[in-house]
């Protein structure tokens, strides 16, 4: 585990940006995986309409966004880096992952307003949305780590 936040070939320790961006990565993909769980569960027994996503949506994003907060300082705190100022080659590799990933969210919203118009049911709306903004932090999250693994 000490060797996880190190990238092979590369001398010395991350930088704070890419700890930030395994968190992001992490805590996005696991908040999801557990909302995922539960609705499957839900769904089983439960008519699609009739179930109750509402809540356990609204608390699987404030739970991800509380455990990439906490999971960022608990990393921080065990592996201090020597910076916490992002250089150029971070606000690089920042922009090319939210630039290429944002056609995540288009997709997600472009797919919503056509069940919406469709009228679909606000189950499949709500989590058709909610996949894209997780597509979105996952697939920019991951593109970032490639790049900073292997370069723009």
């Amino acid at each position: 585990m000490s060797n996880f936040f190190y990238t092979a070939g590369v001398a010395g320790a991350v930088s704070y940006e890419q700890k930030r961006t395994w968190v992001y990565l992490v805590t996005s993909a696991g908040a999801y995986l557990v909302y995922l769980a539960i609705m499957l569960g839900r769904v089983a027994s439960t008519p699609v309409g009739r179930v109750p996503y509402a809540a356990v949506l609204l608390w699987s994003i404030c739970a991800s966004i509380v455990a990439s907060i906490v999971g960022g300082m608990l990393v921080e705190a065990a592996r201090p880096s020597d910076s916490r100022q992002a250089d150029v080659r971070d606000k690089e590799i920042y922009r090319f992952g939210e630039y290429a990933s944002r056609w995540f969210l288009v997709a997600g919203a472009a797919a919503a307003l056509l069940m919406a118009m469709a009228k679909w049911d606000y189950f499949w709306i709500a989590n058709v949305i909610y996949l894209g903004f997780v597509l979105w932090a996952v697939g920019g999250s991951a593109l970032k780590l490639v790049a900073y693994r292997r370069g723009l």
